[in-house]
């Protein structure tokens, strides 16, 4: 997101607790970002940037917001709750004679900026609830780029796929005093579910099925479980359901779904954008909630009667996905298939309904997953 603010004229002002990354960048005045494609290669320096750590220098954070145009982040889901505070506090410390503050969260989830939100608005103080849409509009948004995992010695500099689609709802600012934020690459839409759902469940199914397959097969990074002829027809097993339903349900064409899967797969594939699987899988226990990329679409196709055997096999290799060294998250999930019956397990993982189609199916896997740990 710094390349995008960069290259259409903003001075950049990061801001994270992590006393290290904010002192390089504090005592570096470039890095350069790295873009990947099956063409070859391309660098660009990034400058004109600051760096605050908010864990020590909160108020200055504050400052910054209270007169910045834009705070967008990309921290993780779990994280939100954590930055809604000084958020908060700038929005309360903003003039009335500023355009409001434009927030769009960048998150692998539906509706990330309706959370922060949600959370920022606890915070405020009541003179900035009473007249919130004159000091900051919420949007959100969808954003689908690769970055993989990170040279060690990489420092600042960033390896990124070329390829990249950063849709941001239009609405919120529609009477917004400015309008919207200008960000050279950006496309603001009137309805931003069909770029939203089409990304969540191509691009984050299609990678993390590749990732629990792999982990299950003890394949180090995507681009060998890729190669494994098994693992690539279950991600194309997935995608071809996924696409069922984002055809029927946004009228995108078979044609046009059909070429986004293949350039997915290339993408995911290319061995220049390596990953590794359990850092892809990381977090099961969110990307096996209700409205995440597996049973989300599975459960709107089970409604519908249609055929869900590829993401029920993806759901199941996420269940194994358990005590996975760095991630919480997979001891969290082993805990609980450890301590709970297979129907509690299922509605506490996945967040479905007990009455849906598709929970027996899922506690049937539930079940498998559980009988296995125990032999």
């Amino acid at each position: 997101m710094a390349e995008f603010l960069h290259k259409s004229g903003y001075e950049v002002v990061f801001v994270d607790v992590m006393d290290k990354l904010i002192e390089q960048l504090q005592k570096t005045k470039s890095y350069t970002v790295t873009e990947v494609s099956d063409e070859g290669e391309a660098t660009f320096t990034i400058d004109n940037y600051r760096a605050i750590n908010s864990k020590t220098n909160e108020s200055e954070v504050v400052e910054e917001i209270a007169t910045a145009d834009l705070v967008t982040c990309a921290v993780g889901p779990n994280i939100l709750k954590f930055i809604a505070a000084p958020i908060a506090k700038g929005i309360d410390a903003r003039k009335a004679d500023r355009n409001p503050l434009a927030v769009i969260a960048c998150e692998n989830m539906i509706g990330a900026t309706d959370k922060l939100q949600s959370f920022i608005e606890e915070k405020l103080s009541t003179t900035s609830k009473s007249d919130l849409k004159d000091r900051a509009r919420f949007a959100n948004s969808a954003i689908d780029r690769i970055v993989p995992q990170q040279a060690a010695d990489a420092g600042l500099n960033v390896r990124i796929e070329k390829f990249y689609e950063w849709c941001v709802h239009e609405k919120p600012f529609a009477d917004a005093k400015g309008g919207h934020p200008e960000i050279q690459g950006v496309h603001f839409v009137d309805d931003l579910t069909p770029f939203i759902e089409r990304k969540l469940f191509t691009v984050n199914t299609g990678h993390a099925t590749a990732a629990y397959y792999g982990h299950a097969k003890r394949k180090q990074s995507i681009h060998e479980a890729m190669e494994d002829p098994e693992i690539r027809h279950a991600v194309e097993e997935a995608l071809e359901e996924t696409s069922h339903l984002i055809v029927n349900k946004h009228g995108i064409t078979e044609s046009d779904q059909k070429d986004y899967v293949n350039s997915i797969i290339r993408r995911i594939s290319n061995p220049a954008l390596e990953d590794y699987v359990d850092r892809v899988g990381r977090a099961p226990m969110r990307k096996l909630s209700r409205n995440e990329r597996f049973v989300g679409p599975a459960a709107e196709l089970a409604e519908q009667g249609d055929d869900v055997d590829g993401l029920l096999h993806a759901i199941e290799m996420t269940l194994r996905f358990q005590d996975v060294e760095g991630d919480e998250e997979s001891k969290q999930l082993a805990e609980i298939l450890q301590s709970s019956s297979s129907k509690d397990a299922t509605l506490k993982i996945t967040g479905l309904e007990e009455s849906h189609k598709l929970f027996p199916q899922v506690e049937k896997l539930v079940a498998k997953v559980q009988a296995e740990r125990k032999k």
